[in-house]
């Protein structure tokens, strides 16, 4: 009689071990894995360009590097740098609206003052480079009534760009290249993805010395380089 159950109960003996397994595999398939982190990204932006020389020597540096950036324009500051202009768009760059003169007062002193402001900018990049513009950046941040005028521009099919790190080249009075670099990599410790504020108007010739070493340093730290 024994002999007759023995074989079953060893079946179900092996059985129970093969779902054990099956049961300890699962478990380790679906466990969360540890240690991937997320690719870290960075964008640089330059506001109130172009300039001659400055945005000249920043477009060198991109090149150079093999790095795409964004520029947020000034309008007023096109005339005689067109050439500065359609070759930022032709070596790939993302080209956006800052404003036609950077005076905040006439920017903001009413919703149509605003917005005559973004298309009065927004026409000059068209019409000579070709490209329309779909980001925007607020100059000074855009002030008490932000959230109004930054629906105004979702409205007519513009991203609103911040930032969250600045390489202090408005921030800092005659700063160096060495303390562009330094700041640029204090105000972005704990930033994902870092937006990056740099300048390259006429009076930053530094920003475009400390260039080199700040795309240097995020390279060296894995920073993958994006434009909006």
């Amino acid at each position: 009689m024994h002999k007759k159950y023995l074989p079953i109960t060893l079946v179900l003996a092996v059985l129970l071990a093969l779902l054990a397994v099956m049961g300890y595999r699962t478990n380790t398939r679906t466990a969360p894995t540890i240690g991937l982190a997320a690719e870290k990204q960075i964008y640089l932006t330059f506001d109130d360009g172009p300039s001659t020389v400055v945005t000249g020597k920043v477009l060198d540096v991109l090149k150079e590097e093999g790095v795409k950036a964004t520029f947020f324009i000034v309008s007023d500051r096109v005339a005689g740098r067109e050439d500065v202009l359609r070759r930022a768009a032709k070596e790939g760059h993302t080209l956006g609206v800052h404003s036609a003169n950077h005076v905040y007062e006439q920017i903001y002193a009413s919703e149509e003052a605003f917005l005559s402001d973004v298309e009065r900018c927004a026409k000059v990049i068209k019409r000579v480079t070709g490209v329309t513009p779909d980001v925007y950046r607020f100059p000074g941040g855009g002030g008490a009534k932000r959230n109004t005028y930054a629906k105004l521009l979702q409205e007519k099919g513009y991203r609103v760009v911040a930032w969250n790190a600045v390489c202090g080249d408005e921030e800092i009075p005659n700063a160096s290249a060495e303390t562009l670099l330094c700041e640029s990599v204090k105000t972005a410790r704990g930033k994902q993805p870092v937006v990056l504020l740099l300048h390259d108007s006429a009076p930053h010739k530094e920003t475009a010395a400390a260039l080199p070493a700040i795309i240097a340093h995020f390279k060296s730290q894995g920073y993958t380089f994006c434009k909006f």
